[in-house]
């Protein structure tokens, strides 16, 4: 558990750092000057980047991608999708150490797990395909990385939300009257 958090950190920073890095370039770019006259090239201002509005364009982005990629297919509701518990993704690597890479023999499929209770009560894990891309070593590069973003941009979004249930819960701490309810 602890090493698929400290990934989703790792990514979140990756992905911070691209925000601020394009900001960053935006406000760098040169100015012309054209025939004695100063024109410069307008840029729009470097807007402060906050959580809200990184998960508002993640979200955005998720959702072209689900009809991009068909997932409305096995999952009509768009909202739904968030209902599930993870999401991985067969025939390619996620980990560090085989990030992108296809592996041989194997089919492509996005996968969405859930947890639903058995006959005697017990929950168990259910896998769901949400996409099936074929084998892995013909898979287009540009679609392999749109189902690859799919898959990590799901788990920011989770993050997100995993992350407001806490803060949303410290803020229920500051409304208790009785200490002995803790």
């Amino acid at each position: 558990m602890a090493s698929s958090l400290d990934r989703l950190k790792a990514l979140t920073n990756r992905l911070e750092d691209k925000v601020e890095q394009k900001h960053r370039d935006s406000d760098t770019l040169p100015k012309i000057k054209n025939s004695g006259i100063d024109n410069y090239i307008i840029y729009p201002q470097k807007i402060e980047m906050t959580s809200d509005s990184i998960q508002e364009e993640n979200i955005k982005r998720i959702l072209e991608l689900y009809n991009k990629l068909n997932i409305f297919e096995k999952s009509p509701d768009f909202d739904k999708i968030f209902d599930y518990k993870a999401m991985n993704l067969s025939g390619i690597g996620l980990k560090n150490d085989d990030f992108g890479q296809v592996r041989k023999g194997k089919y492509i499929q996005v996968i969405a797990i859930t947890y639903e209770a058995d006959k005697y009560g017990k929950k168990k894990a259910k896998n769901i395909s949400l996409g099936y891309f074929g084998k892995a070593e013909t898979i287009d590069y540009e679609l392999k990385k749109e189902i690859i973003e799919f898959v990590l941009r799901w788990r920011y979004e989770k993050a997100f939300q995993n992350l407001k249930h806490y803060k949303d819960l410290i803020i229920q701490i500051e409304t208790i009257e009785d200490i002995n309810c803790l």
